[in-house]
């Protein structure tokens, strides 16, 4: 084996990579939006939750990515602990797709079926015809043409690689070295570290069929870095859960916990009895044996554990418990999950739309609420001249001001990376939203500073301003119950329109009422002008519901 053989592998595994890098962006790019409609559907009963992992696998070729993808929908909110255990196992049998496509390149034959039959044949008609739909299509047929062409590149990364390993049959010292890995242990120890480091199963599982079919490597060789592959895989999951919730992390815990007890029981299997002989007389094509051993390791793993789905969310949780968290007293976002581990592990980025705008959702959603809750104080501290409720307001404003900041920076981030038009267009509507409740907070706390000059110029209120102000308060709790309404279901803009109007009716009548009591002398100078700046905070909140609802159910209706 020369140096250039290397310069060969090398281009191969990056031609390899790249073909599944590029397919799962293409079908992120053409179903992203879709995915949590597909998800609700999906995961509502284990069997639903396994056949969408296998399907989304398959199709983008990486169990690691549809693993991160669970992941974050569960980090999001989107998805239940108890609905990603069976999409995890389901990932792991769809994985087992790209190890079939692999070994049918090992088909040999004179027939035209035959050789029809082998990826290389075909792969690059695929690509032919995705590159000619990517360059004269538009929107959804330009994704159809980057996934055929990005498998078009896997296939032709894939019998690269093949070709480029053929001269290790011949290096005794490689030969030894894979000699070595009959040993369970540096079999298992083997195969997690090259599935780590490349951070994908179908490319390690590929590397392991090309080396097989260049005849370096046997089964018996293969066998326990095959199932060592499996618990590598699990280091992109592991990545993508750092920074996330407690149910997230232990989304990877089961992940891991999955693919180990698979290993422990195979390992024992192929030492206490001929199941490598078994597979081995199946058939002569060695690529095919690893896919089949590939196939019934993860099926049979999965049958033998999806009944025991709670039990392992079970033994998840008591391995993390739950725990007052440190950051609960701090300001912290709750369902947004650091970009780094998603940007940096070179894996496709299936689900990120969906996860980001569920995210984001219910990041505005706790922005809302804080927003109403000061709203009201702000409301009840004027109406009391209750300075000691200045504190508890001024703290959670500052705490929105800080989510305002985290979730636009956030969306500004992701709508740089976003392929879909659609998702991109909800992220902009959300960006505003989040800037709206923002003035909304900052009207709270001008209200509530209000009680500061109520004390200092020793004002009081008639009872009917004291009672407008509680009107006030309860139309603005009610425009703000519409707001989370609206957020989380969208709705008739119909609602918020009237409710706006009432604020606006509210406003002026108010005033005229204020009119009223300086011509005759019934108020002091400083508390009409205090009210009416009141009157002013209370009308523009009133503004920026409206602009709110208008952003959101004009989204939906789009």
């Amino acid at each position: 084996m020369t140096i250039f053989n290397v310069f060969t592998l090398m281009g191969g595994i990056a031609m390899f990579l790249y073909g599944m890098d590029l397919m799962g962006k293409a079908l992120e790019q053409t179903a992203g939006s879709k995915l949590q409609g597909i998800l609700s559907t999906m995961t509502s009963s284990p069997i639903r939750g396994l056949l969408l992992g296998m399907a989304v696998t398959a199709v983008i070729q990486s169990s690691g990515a549809t693993t991160v993808m669970a992941v974050g929908f569960v980090n999001s909110g989107l998805m239940e602990l108890h609905q990603a255990i069976s999409v995890i196992m389901g990932a792991n049998v769809g994985t087992t797709v790209t190890g079939w496509l692999l070994s049918l390149s090992g088909l040999e034959g004179d027939s035209f079926l035959t050789k029809m039959m082998n990826p290389t044949a075909w792969s690059p008609i695929l690509g032919f015809i995705g590159i000619w739909m990517y360059m004269i299509g538009k929107d959804r047929k330009r994704g159809v043409g980057k996934i055929l062409l990005g498998f078009s590149i896997l296939m032709a990364g894939m019998n690269t690689m093949s070709h480029a390993m053929s001269p290790l049959a011949d290096e005794p010292w490689f030969m030894d070295l894979f000699l070595s890995f009959k040993n369970p242990i540096l079999g298992v120890i083997a195969g997690a570290v090259l599935t780590a480091i490349i951070q994908s199963s179908s490319a390690s599982v590929g590397i392991l069929q090309a080396l097989a079919s260049s005849g370096v490597i046997g089964l018996p060789q293969a066998v326990y870095v095959l199932f060592g592959q499996n618990i590598g895989t699990c280091i992109t999951a592991v990545l993508a859960a750092i920074g996330t919730s407690r149910n997230a992390k232990r989304t990877t815990i089961i992940h891991l916990s999955f693919n180990i007890i698979g290993t422990i029981v195979f390992t024992i299997i192929c030492m206490v009895t001929p199941f490598v002989s078994l597979m081995e007389g199946l058939t002569p094509n060695v690529s095919a044996q690893i896919a089949n051993t590939h196939t019934i390791f993860n099926i049979t793993t999965t049958l033998l554990l999806l009944p025991f789905g709670t039990q392992l969310a079970k033994m998840a949780t008591k391995i993390l418990p739950d725990r007052a968290e440190e950051k609960e007293d701090t300001m912290h976002l709750e369902y947004i999950q650091p970009m780094i581990p998603i940007e940096t592990r070179g894996e496709t980025k299936i689900g990120i739309s969906a996860i980001a705008v569920n995210a984001i959702r219910n990041e505005l959603t706790r922005m809302t609420k804080m927003a109403k809750e000061n709203v009201a104080l702000s409301f009840d501290a004027v109406r009391e001249g209750n300075t000691g409720l200045l504190e508890e307001v001024r703290n959670r404003e500052e705490y929105i001001d800080f989510l305002n900041k985290e979730i636009s920076k956030y969306i500004s981030r992701m709508l740089v990376k976003e392929r879909n038009p659609k998702d991109s267009q909800y992220m902009s509507v959300l960006f505003k939203v989040c800037g709206n409740l923002e003035r909304i907070g900052d009207h709270a706390m001008n209200i509530c500073e209000y009680t500061n000059m109520i004390q200092e110029k020793q004002i009081s209120f008639s009872a009917e301003v004291i009672k407008q102000i509680g009107q006030m308060k309860e139309v603005c709790n009610q425009a703000l119950d519409m707001v989370l309404g609206v957020e989380q279901n969208g709705g008739d803009i119909r609602e918020i329109e009237q409710i706006e109007q009432k604020i606006d009716d509210m406003t002026e009548s108010f005033r005229q009422g204020q009119i009223d009591r300086m011509q005759t002398g019934k108020c002091s100078d400083e508390g009409c002008v205090l009210y009416s700046e009141m009157l002013t905070d209370f009308e523009r909140i009133g503004d920026h519901i409206l602009n709110i609802g208008q952003e959101v159910t004009g989204s939906v209706d789009d």
